[in-house]
């Protein structure tokens, strides 16, 4: 299934029924009088974040979403019937923005959370609800009103509790594959991941979600590459994995340019807690490592670990390190696979 995390729809809320004009006529009733009744309400449009969705593809194939308009109100004072609504369901973590793409007409972060985006017309009144004392036989009634129209952009945001960062080939798909059950390209040739992956990582009897973001490089925030489209996807993240190459002849430069990208970026995502690794050590004697090592918590200002993917080598210690950054309410109790009292009939 193709990832997408950016789509536009066009919604419309259904307009409501018009007003009858009607009298009743019937044999041995002297004063029959209006009977019109009133017209249907339309549909509204809502949209809910559901499980088991995690990319936008659905609006890939349909954009346009219109709700039933109300049915007209008809005589012996029968409302018509009122318009279906509409519902996008859409993944956890999913921001409704205006057209401009920067207004956020709702942020879909819980589950089961529900937004009304396109209120229905309410259906016209027929000529009985005119009925007064001095105009006993009223011939009017009322239009429905017209639903509303508008165009919005959903954009997802995935729910993850740690994002990693580093510029393409850093080794972050290799370390999702290590330590998850997910199953990002992982090759031994240089490529970058082209869309955001996520995978449930355990560590001391906890649990926690990491996403793996494409590749940044220089000038991202200006477009180049991939630009930085999928930051978005860090934004909810407590901390950040941010692994530097050990083979690269530059790995301060390459940090560095990291966190200009994010402070270019902006939405706070350079002010949040990192965790600065040095991976792909075991490419690296220990005199070699020992140096780049401290050439970059120079750099940094601060501990700089060491992690190999591939051996998985200081893996544990990165998870840990990962797991203190993260609050409390956000990490799960890891599944035993068995329970601790069997159980009888």
């Amino acid at each position: 299934m193709k990832f997408l995390d950016l789509a536009k729809v066009y919604i419309r809320s259904g307009a409501g029924g018009a007003g009858c004009v009607s009298f009743r006529r019937e044999k041995f009733i002297e004063y029959g009088g209006p009977d019109g009744g009133d017209g249907g309400r339309g549909g509204d449009v809502w949209a809910e974040a559901v499980d088991g969705l995690n990319t936008l593809i659905d609006f890939r194939y349909q954009q346009h979403f219109f709700a039933r308009n109300g049915r007209p109100g008809q005589g012996s004072q029968k409302t018509g019937a009122s318009g279906e609504d509409i519902v996008l369901r859409v993944p956890v973590g999913t921001e409704i923005l205006e057209e401009d793409q920067e207004t956020v007409v709702a942020d879909m972060a819980e589950l089961g959370q529900r937004v009304l985006l396109a209120k229905g017309g309410n259906g016209g009144f027929g000529n009985l609800h005119f009925k007064t004392a001095t105009n006993q036989a009223p011939r009017r009634a009322n239009p429905g009103l017209a639903g509303g129209e508008r165009t919005l952009w959903l954009r997802l945001k995935l729910i993850a509790d740690a994002g990693l960062l580093g510029l393409p080939n850093a080794g972050k798909s290799t370390f999702l594959a290590a330590t998850s059950n997910a199953r990002p390209k992982v090759a031994d040739y240089p490529f970058t991941t082209l869309h955001p992956n996520l995978g449930v990582v355990g560590v001391d009897g906890v649990e926690f979600v990491i996403a793996d973001i494409p590749g940044l490089i220089a000038g991202a925030h200006e477009g180049r590459g991939l630009g930085d489209q999928f930051l978005g996807h860090v934004e909810r993240c407590a901390v950040l994995l941010h692994l530097v190459d050990a083979t690269s002849q530059t790995p301060v430069e390459d940090w560095q340019t990291i966190v200009e990208e994010l402070a270019a970026y902006g939405s706070g995502l350079a002010d949040k807690p990192r965790v600065t690794v040095l991976n792909k050590i075991d490419a690296l004697n220990e005199d070699a490592r020992a140096e780049k090592q401290a050439e970059l918590a120079v750099a940094v200002g601060g501990p700089v670990l060491l992690m190999s993917g591939v051996s998985r080598e200081g893996v544990s210690e990165v998870l840990r390190a990962i797991r203190s950054g993260i609050n409390e309410d956000r990490l799960r109790q890891k599944a035993t696979g068995q329970e601790d009292t069997p159980w009888h009939p």
